[in-house]
This record gives C-alpha cells, structure tokens and sequence, in this order.
C-alpha cells in the first residue's frame, strides 16, 4: 500500500461519526481549525447498527474521511449489566461503518479502539505488542471483544484491500461533554459528580468503588482528539497505536485531587466490596511520541475545568445522556 502521507484534511468531507460523544465532540471543536467540512449525522437519521442505513447516508455525503468516534460506552457496571448491548452495538457500529467506507471509496479512515483491549495483567507499561497475549478484564471483556474485532477489521481491509484505514488506542478520557451519570459512568466523571453533589448538599463524605489502590492513566478528551488529527495527517500502518499521558495516577489520589479541585474538606469512603476492574492500566506512548505529539492539559488543570464544566451544565449534561441512552 502506497500511503498518502501527509495526508491532508483541508477541503476534505472529513466524517466524525459519533459527533455527539466525548470524543466525538472534540474531534468536531478539534477540526474547525482544519478548514475541512466536518459531517456529522444523529442516530434518527442513520442507525449505525443497520448496514443498509450507513452505506445509504456514506453513498449520498461521500465522505473522504471518517473518524469512527462512535460507540456504545460505560463504566463497569454498565458493561457487566449489559453485555449484550456493549458487544452487538459495537460489533456492527465497527462492521458497517468499516465496509461501507470500502464500498464508498474512503481515502483514509481512523477506527478508534481503547485501551481495555489490552490483557487483564499485561506487562507495563502496556505496549501495542500486549494485544492478544492474555485473558482480557471481565468487567470489560464484551467492550473490548468488539473493538479487537474492529481492529483485525482495519487490518484485514488494509491487506485485502488496499484501504488507507488506521486504528487508534486512547487510554482513559475526561473532559466536557463526558457521561456523568452514576449508573453508567467511568471512573474520574462519577467521582466528580459525587464530589459536587456532596459539595452542594453539605455532605461530610464521599464513596469511591473498590480499594482505591488500582493505577489509571487519565488523558484530557481535548488532547486526544488533537493527536488523532495527528495520527490521521501522520500515520499508515496497521499496527495500532496507543494514545495516552504516559502517567498514572491511584484511585485514592484522583478521589483526593477531585476533592481538593472542588473545596471538600469531608472524608473519602473507600467500598471494597466494590469491584476494583484492572490492578494497573498504564499505555506505552513511544509510538505516537515518536511522531511528534505530546499532551499539553496537565491532569489537575483539566480535572478543574472539567468540574467547572460539569457545575455549570449539571441538568442539561445529565438530561442528555438519558435521551442518548
């Protein structure tokens, strides 16, 4: 495959399907400054579960183009509550969008994965190499299933094919826009909402799930769509790509900073009947160091506007994910 590198995203048809996620909505901010047309289209209009629906809408936009931002996604309990959902969504979102990108004659498209892909206790920092040596986290196994098959899907397409189309592994995200709501949440936003809430009602602790001992690596959702614009004008190879901070940071430290960045001076409950998921998660970056692209938003500045965020949109962030859902 010859690629096109750089490849150019100025007066392109660039599609971020998944526009009204967290990622997606900072890769739609994210390219404004791209001087491209950025597409979107909501659920109503095309089901990205239905084949016949995404290739309609990709043969009448021809896009050039695609981030594929689009998933079904949650925290723990939302993943091992509903495994069915989280493994068929994200199968078919992958399958159709993929194909129909083939069939319409994309010239590059950027699939993004997570970094849950990974083994339950692979070595760290994990390196892209860890894909498929070991059992996955069975809290997040049918997520994860479906973005490796997403993944083999991007390279098969590659090889068959000839299709200029990359994969890409973000570690944990925050940031505006994310999913707040308690039931469904990842970890950093539920730790914010309880800390404001417990802020506004005068409460004298907040619970944290599980021991507070496991490690995360946290990366601002704005970085990352800044670095897989990046990978997008950069990048052709199957192999994945990781995209993360390269730091990490314990449960009970985050819990500790989200409080200090909110003013709560009450006491953190740690529920170790509470599922902890992975001991350690930990991405290694050389790859997209090597590249030239480096996080710019430290962890506590991010973790500040993020709760000022959240403090101002509270009603409306919480009203729009139970209509996503």
């Amino acid at each position: 495959m010859q690629a096109n590198l750089p490849y150019a995203l100025r007066n392109k048809r660039v599609w971020v399907a998944g526009h009204r996620g967290l990622v997606g909505a900072a890769l739609v901010r994210r390219l404004a400054a791209e001087q491209c047309e950025v597409l979107t289209v909501g659920r109503t209009e095309c089901d990205l579960r239905r084949a016949v629906a995404v290739e309609a809408w990709m043969d009448a936009n021809r896009p050039q183009a695609v981030f594929v931002a689009a998933a079904r996604v949650g925290g723990i309990y939302a993943n091992d509550s509903r495994p069915a959902d989280f493994l068929y969504d994200n199968l078919m979102i992958a399958a159709n969008v993929i194909e129909a990108a083939r069939r319409t004659g994309v010239e590059k498209l950027l699939f993004l994965g997570s970094t849950c892909i990974y083994p339950r206790l692979a070595k760290q920092p994990m390196n892209e190499n860890a894909l498929l040596t070991g059992p996955l986290e069975p809290t997040n196994q049918w997520y994860a299933l479906a973005k490796i098959a997403g993944i083999k899907l991007v390279q098969a397409y590659r090889r068959q094919h000839g299709c200029d189309f990359i994969s890409a592994m973000p570690t944990n995200l925050y940031g505006p826009g994310d999913n707040f709501d308690l039931r469904s949440s990842h970890v950093l936003p539920a730790l914010i909402a309880k800390t404001h809430d417990a802020v506004a009602c005068g409460a004298k602790t907040v619970e944290v799930w599980g021991s507070g001992r496991p490690l995360r690596e946290f990366l601002h959702v704005d970085d990352c769509a800044d670095a897989l614009v990046h990978l997008m004008k950069t990048y052709s190879s199957e192999d994945i790509v990781n995209v993360g901070s390269g730091q990490e940071i314990s449960i009970a430290d985050l819990a500790a900073l989200v409080c200090r960045v909110a003013g709560f001076r009450g006491a953190l409950v740690f529920d170790p009947s509470k599922p902890d998921g992975t001991p350690r998660k930990l991405v290694d970056v050389a790859r997209l160091t090597a590249l030239g692209w480096r996080p710019r938003i430290a962890l506590e500045d991010g973790i500040a506007q993020t709760y000022r965020w959240y403090a101002e949109h509270r009603l409306s962030a919480r009203k729009r994910h139970l209509e996503a859902v």
